[in-house]
């Protein structure tokens, strides 16, 4: 069969006004061009779909069983195409984000706060997993992009904008005042108890692999989840804990902690939006993306 998907949406709107003239009105074709449309539908399969009556047409049997069925398809099609609509004009959609919690916490939280008041409509799913995890998470699909911290490995497809500077620090308490305001040498590090987060984030493998660089290696005594946590464990005494200096900044102002000084200073890396190349974005995520670029521009 020579299937005319033109024939068939005549023929949905005849079946649904029951009216040849109120059809073509909505389809804005001429009352003979609707006729023939059906006719040719009707040739084509064999049978009559129409009865002529003093109102209009009423549809036959066999019509009946079709346009329940055509009905359907064509309803499913425009609901499809004014969904992908909506999607366009941002009146819905979702956007999926990887996340850690400090970046959440230091850059998108207040992003994501301002965007919602002006797109209220689109759905945001944020996934909080480390740098590595959240990586993995957009080269498998599963996110539309990150907002990570450097170093990260270097990959074609990956695309980085530097969005904030960071800087890692050692911070300590009440009980280990006797290392404020002197400058120590990183070695001294193994002889204090340290607090750190565990391994497989991008804080631990940054810091251990510059400290590396001049024989240090760092043994803590606590490794903890997140650096809230760090910043808990450093106040009650409990080590020198190793974080980034946002975390800490409402304790050192207070002077509930000090910030330990070295000889060299841990060189400061990049919050980072990243994006695949090889994953197209949906029209929200483009929009949520365009305005954090607008947002760093101001």
């Amino acid at each position: 069969m020579n299937l005319n998907l033109e024939y068939y949406k005549i023929f949905y709107y005849v079946g649904k006004y029951k009216s040849i003239t109120l059809a073509a009105k909505e389809l804005s074709l001429s009352q003979p061009a609707v006729s023939q449309s059906v006719k040719h539908l009707e040739d084509d399969l064999g049978i009559e779909l129409f009865v002529r009556t003093p109102k209009g047409v009423r549809l036959t049997q066999e019509g009946e069983v079709l346009f329940a069925h055509v009905a359907r398809g064509y309803e499913a099609i425009c609901l499809g195409e004014k969904k992908v609509k909506e999607l366009l004009s941002l009146d819905s959609g979702e956007i999926r984000i990887g996340a850690s919690d400090m970046t959440l916490q230091f850059y998108l939280l207040d992003h994501l706060e301002a965007f919602h008041e002006k797109y209220p409509k689109i759905k945001i799913r944020v996934t909080n997993a480390p740098t590595p995890e959240t990586i993995s998470h957009l080269q498998e699909g599963r996110i539309d992009f990150g907002v990570i911290t450097t170093p990260v490995a270097e990959n074609k497809h990956l695309q980085l904008r530097n969005v904030r500077t960071i800087r890692d620090v050692f911070v300590a308490g009440e009980k280990y005042k006797k290392y404020q305001g002197k400058t120590l040498d990183f070695r001294a590090l193994t002889e204090i108890p340290l607090i750190c987060l565990e391994g497989e984030t991008s804080t631990r493998s940054y810091v251990e692999s510059f400290l590396a660089q001049d024989g240090v290696e760092l043994f803590p005594e606590f490794e903890l989840a997140t650096s809230d946590m760090l910043v808990q464990f450093a106040k009650r005494g409990l080590g020198v804990a190793n974080v980034v200096r946002d975390f800490a900044l409402d304790e050192i102002l207070a002077g509930e902690l000090f910030e330990l000084q070295f000889e060299k200073q841990i060189p400061c890396r990049q919050m980072c939006i990243v994006t695949d190349d090889r994953l197209p974005l949906s029209a929200a995520a483009n929009r949520l993306l365009h305005f954090l670029e607008e947002k760093m521009e101001k």
